[in-house]
């Protein structure tokens, strides 16, 4: 049985599953760095990335259309002298995109203790919110004027 849930890492803010299963064609990402998405309320989510070495000026957050492209490079490297015994914090550069739903905008990104997190939030125009119509009731029932001359 193939499990579906991959499929949910790379998308944010999609109701749809068709749009859901588009949008991931290209899941064979490889897992660096590793991330969360979170729904904060029914229109806000972030995203967290873990970071660990990377400063400000290494990280650069694009947003264009529905993608969002977030890449890492470290500048300057201080390993120089240095010898490891071991080494499982990862610096190498990478290249993450999600794809994002229609309306979903960035509304922020900050750094704090190696996790970067990127704020979205879903901005629904109000000619595309549900809106409630009035229905009227009592008055006298309207004829169509055609009706009238036949009669």
């Amino acid at each position: 049985m193939t499990r579906l849930s991959p499929l949910f890492r790379s998308t944010v803010g999609f109701d749809r599953m068709m749009n859901l299963l588009e949008s991931t064609a290209s899941v064979g990402e490889e897992g660096y760095p590793p991330y969360n998405i979170e729904k904060v309320s029914d229109d806000d989510y972030r995203i967290t990335m873990a970071v660990a070495g990377f400063g400000e000026d290494d990280l650069e957050i694009e947003a264009k259309a529905n993608a969002l492209v977030v890449s890492g490079k470290v500048t300057q490297t201080t390993d120089e002298g240095r010898s490891f015994l071991y080494r499982g914090i990862a610096g190498r550069s990478f290249r993450r995109s999600f794809q994002l739903a229609d309306h979903v905008k960035v509304k922020g990104a900050h750094l704090e203790n190696g996790l970067l997190h990127i704020d979205l939030v879903r901005e629904i125009p109000e000619e595309m919110k549900p809106r409630t119509i009035a229905i009227r009731s009592g008055g006298e029932p309207r004829q169509i004027e055609a009706d009238k001359q036949a009669a």
